[in-house]
């Protein structure tokens, strides 16, 4: 279900990259009920001035590390599970590649399921029986 956009400066290596990225997910399925196989992201990376924020808007300070996770959800999801999310991306980010929690911003946009589709012209989630394929899918 979720679709993440991840924005930081251009720089980075293939394996901070890679680390980015397998991180959210892994945080994603720990905490949101995320199926292990649904996996959908784009990493953009941006030149110094395209990626505009304020070093300390309500955290901070943030640095040129700063990453920004755009996420697009199916469902809506408890404030308690929100917060976990938030709290696990912080730690796996830190853990790997290095992530200071400052520069983790994350925000969360939800959809009703009719508004995906995943291909072949059908939108999946409204269709009976969906979340046992979906969580059966992994691999």
């Amino acid at each position: 279900m979720p679709f993440v956009r991840i924005s930081l400066l251009r720089g980075k290596s293939p394996e901070y990259l890679r680390a980015v990225s397998d991180n959210i997910h892994r945080a994603m399925v720990e905490t949101f009920n995320v199926p292990p196989a649904d996996r959908f992201q784009v990493i953009h990376q941006h030149e110094p001035g395209e990626l505009i924020f304020d070093r300390n808007y309500l955290a901070g300070p943030r640095s040129d590390d700063f990453v920004l996770f755009a996420i697009t959800a199916g469902k809506p999801r408890s404030t308690e599970t929100r917060q976990a999310f938030f709290k696990r991306a912080a730690e796996l980010l830190g853990q790997s590649p290095g992530i200071r929690p400052e520069d983790i911003m994350i925000v969360v946009t939800t959809t009703s399921p009719d508004e995906w589709s995943f291909g072949d012209g059908k939108a999946q989630m409204s269709e009976p029986g969906w979340e046992a394929r979906a969580f059966g899918s992994a691999g």
